[in-house]
């Protein structure tokens, strides 16, 4: 398979998200958090399935409002387990709410998730993946790579040759700044 530039070409789930998001800088605790659950959700999968139900999981995750998601109880993971829309894998629903709740700590210990992300930066993948696992809950070295590319952190998310490459080397993303 070519690269995701490629996938997205003409594809009208895929064009939107790699033409406004992919790659982009984030700072914002939702949308870092968002970015991350559907990594997590996409494990397995394809992420032309997340893409799909990205609106049902924002509904099932009150808009990934970290506080919120934070707060789920047993009832709310039943609720999620039995929600068609979405991917209902416990596993990872599981580690979705544990992740709300360790991005709850990160404001303390780093004051916010963006603010993590910066203390550690740069490193190399090998050296985010270990530290998401030490930090995180199912965030393998695909996961976390993807999300970190995806939000600017890593390189890779366009080709040179990718017309969106320039549009957030402009943004001037973490990964350019190594």
């Amino acid at each position: 398979m070519g690269s995701y530039c490629e996938v997205a070409r003409g594809n009208p789930l895929h064009r939107p998200f790699h033409d406004c998001e992919h790659g982009f800088p984030v700072r914002d605790e939702a949308l870092l958090f968002e970015r991350l659950a559907l990594e997590i959700m996409q494990a397995g999968l394809s992420w032309e399935l997340v893409l799909k139900r990205r609106e049902s999981l924002s509904r099932a995750f009150a808009g990934f409002v970290v506080d919120r998601v934070a707060a789920f109880d047993d009832a709310d993971v039943a609720r999620l387990l039995a929600d068609p829309g979405i991917v209902r894998n416990r596993l990872k629903v599981l580690a979705l709410i544990a992740n709300a709740r360790t991005l709850q700590g990160l404001r303390t210990s780093h004051g916010g998730f963006a603010a993590w992300l910066d203390a550690h930066h740069p490193r190399t993948r090998p050296e985010w993946v270990k530290l998401f696992r030490r930090t995180f809950k199912f965030t393998g070295g695909e996961i976390v790579g993807e999300f970190l590319m995806g939000v600017g952190y890593l390189p890779g998310a366009h080709t040179p040759d990718c017309p969106v490459f320039a549009t957030v080397a402009r943004l001037d993303p973490p990964w350019m700044r190594a």
